[in-house]
């Protein structure tokens, strides 16, 4: 594993982070208070951002932070949804966050509490870089939001997707170019194309990315088992290369140690670029400055999903009473009267 910055280095404003983004879900009503207090602290979503973006500006930061919260509970009403075969209820959802996402400012005090508080993550998020980080930022999201639509179909028709098919799409699920858009205002710079194309840097944030998204298919195997679930590298493993589930573990590891090691390799290719851009120039010294930024938090994104995927209440699945539906969610979380 890459030398851990997590948790003892956590970002200087992690407690009121904690404590403004529990606000922030009463506020929104994203979650009962009941609930908030309950769970809110133990899911460590805040934990998770505070490692992963350091040196960010604290409002930055608390953007990225209630923006990615808010990430967890949609994940959560998406699950809900497909569970409780409602296919009408997520496809009104899908038309209202695509609209949301076009005009944020026109959903604030949307009545779907789900909605209303992505506008006002998003609004907060695209303000901080120009109209040309926003418009990225945007049709990723938008991409994210269409993954979205494809696994639900895929789990409420029973359709475990081939291996290839399912990574590609997963890119899409774990929203891997967002989490990476975001490392640009922590560091205060919209990157120039040319840097955010370049294949060293480019394959540093898709390995931290993809070391996540199978880190966390890892961790949540169980789960998603006990959920009769067929999104998942190891279910996918199981049924199109007929693995045994212990040698699909197995695999799935190997993957994930191979994100490490290849990101190192990476890391110094890219940490080389940075040194190349700052050619002396104020221009390339900021966007030099900017992409070691971007790189250390790259890594420190490995330390910071291992310890949130040991410490988070969200896979500590033993203790629920219905290991498929977390008890954090009840109806009102879930959007139902």
């Amino acid at each position: 594993m890459i030398e851990a910055t997590f948790p003892r280095q956590l970002h200087p404003y992690w407690p009121r982070l904690q404590e403004k983004t529990r606000a922030w879900l009463l506020e929104m009503r994203l979650m009962p208070a009941d609930k908030v207090e309950e769970y809110a602290d133990g899911l460590c979503y805040t934990d998770l951002m505070a490692g992963y973006y350091l040196g960010a500006p604290d409002d930055v930061l608390q953007a990225i932070a209630d923006y990615s919260t808010w990430f967890f509970v949609w994940d959560d009403r998406h699950d809900r949804d497909i569970v409780h075969r409602r296919p009408e209820s997520w496809r009104r959802l899908r038309r209202r966050l695509h609209a949301a996402l076009d005009a944020p400012t026109d959903h604030l005090h949307h009545k779907d509490p789900l909605v209303a508080g992505f506008a006002d993550s998003v609004t907060r998020v695209l303000s901080f870089l120009p109209q040309t980080w926003n418009a990225r930022f945007c049709r990723h999201f938008h991409a994210v939001i269409d993954a979205y639509d494809r696994e639900f179909h895929n789990r409420t028709e029973g359709i475990i997707p081939g291996v290839e098919e399912y990574l590609a799409l997963r890119r899409l699920t774990f929203a891997h170019w967002i989490w990476t858009d975001l490392l640009e205002p922590a560091a205060g710079l919209e990157l120039p194309r040319s840097v955010r194309k370049h294949p060293a840097f480019r394959r540093a944030a898709l390995l931290s990315q993809e070391f996540a998204a199978w880190y966390n298919d890892l961790c949540s195997l169980p789960k998603e088992i006990a959920g009769a679930e067929v999104h998942n590298l190891g279910i996918s493993l199981v049924t199109h290369e007929g693995l045994t589930l212990e040698e699909s573990v197995a695999e799935v590891r190997r993957r994930v140690e191979e994100c490490i090691s290849g990101f190192q390799v990476a890391e110094r290719e890219a940490l080389r670029l940075a040194d190349e851009l700052d050619d002396g120039t104020v221009s390339g010294k900021k966007i030099g400055g900017a992409v070691r930024s971007c790189v250390a938090n790259m890594r420190n994104w490995f330390s910071s999903v291992y310890w949130f995927h040991h410490e988070s209440g969200r896979y500590m699945v033993d203790s629920w009473d219905d290991r498929s539906t977390p008890p954090y969610v009840n109806n009102e979380a879930a959007g139902e009267k």
